[in-house]
């Protein structure tokens, strides 16, 4: 059970989960390495292998490595939307976003059902007080940023911002989203870096510029990592400076009370999602069983009574 002294569920202390808990709640993020998570090389490379396959695929054949990223000219769409994170005056962008990964293999579903990440995502969103309780966390996408050299990235500002900032304020002590970056290549500053101010989630607030840039550090991390923050927690990224790729597979989760980026209760209903390692963990993220959003009568209704039976 969780106590009010310590907040710390049975879970996280028999998974021995303690410190990454407390560098949640004292730091805002938290690394969590392969030989914690039980995540392997093996596993990695499967992971990779499917999103080098899926980015080829989706730029009409343009080659691609982790060695040296996208070894083909790219045209980007002659309207591109101004990024809020970079601003309306940066150039091209040096990354492109993979959507959907639950349904491109089985690898990311694991991912997202992966007994560490939720008991530590479970630790930082709680349960759910009505409707009969359990937990609060849900799935709200499931994307890969695959991100190559160059020199602007974000911008100055390195694009810090906080997940949850469409969600009107105040906020409280409970995430309301939360994000699980799962690491496919090692992570550091000169490489492109995920980008935070240690503390900031404390602000309940949105980043104060240009100080919030100034007081960033990366997340570092070795290959086969999970970084794990709460939606209040300041984040951006450092360009990447280096050749090759920065990839990762990001599962970003929500409180059950928030609305999700993809609609996976239609999204995922025919795709293969109980071919994972937890299907009941899974059809719990997913959101099948919630009462909302409905798409039925959900209310019992009553009918008229026979007249036989009129009184």
């Amino acid at each position: 059970m969780e106590t009010a002294a310590t907040q710390l569920s049975d879970e996280i202390r028999s998974r021995g989960l303690e410190r990454y808990a407390l560098e949640l709640e004292t730091d805002g993020l938290t690394i969590v390495p392969p030989e914690v998570t039980g995540v392997t090389s093996d596993f990695v490379d499967h992971c990779t292998e499917k999103l080098l396959e899926r980015f080829t695929e989706m730029t009409d054949g343009c080659p691609i490595s982790i060695e040296e990223g996208p070894t083909g000219e790219l045209t980007w769409p002659e309207e591109m939307p101004a990024s809020p994170l970079s601003g309306k005056d940066a150039p091209l962008p040096t990354q492109m976003l993979i959507q959907q990964l639950l349904q491109l293999d089985r690898c990311f579903r694991d991912l997202a059902v992966n007994p560490v990440v939720d008991a530590l995502i479970d630790h930082l969103m709680g349960p759910v007080s009505v409707f009969g309780g359990g937990k609060a966390r849900r799935l709200s996408s499931s994307n890969s940023f695959v991100k190559w050299q160059g020199d602007y990235g974000y911008g100055e500002l390195l694009g810090l911002h906080c997940d949850q900032g469409a969600s009107p304020l105040p906020w409280g002590h409970r995430a309301l989203t939360a994000n699980a970056t799962w690491c496919l290549t090692d992570y550091s500053k000169e490489d492109g870096a995920l980008a935070y101010v240690p503390g900031s989630h404390k602000s309940n607030a949105h980043p104060v510029q240009p100080w919030a840039a100034k007081k960033a550090v990366p997340a570092e991390a070795p290959r086969g990592s999970a970084v794990i923050f709460p939606g209040s927690t300041w984040h951006g990224a450092f360009p990447k400076l280096t050749p090759g790729l920065r990839l990762n597979a990001v599962a970003y989760y929500r409180h059950s009370s928030v609305l999700p980026q993809e609609n996976l209760k239609i999204t995922m209903r025919d795709e293969p999602w109980e071919d994972c390692d937890n299907p009941e963990i899974m059809r719990e993220l997913l959101g099948f069983d919630d009462r909302f959003p409905y798409e039925a009568q959900t209310q019992p209704v009553p009918t008229l009574a026979s007249s036989g039976s009129a009184r």
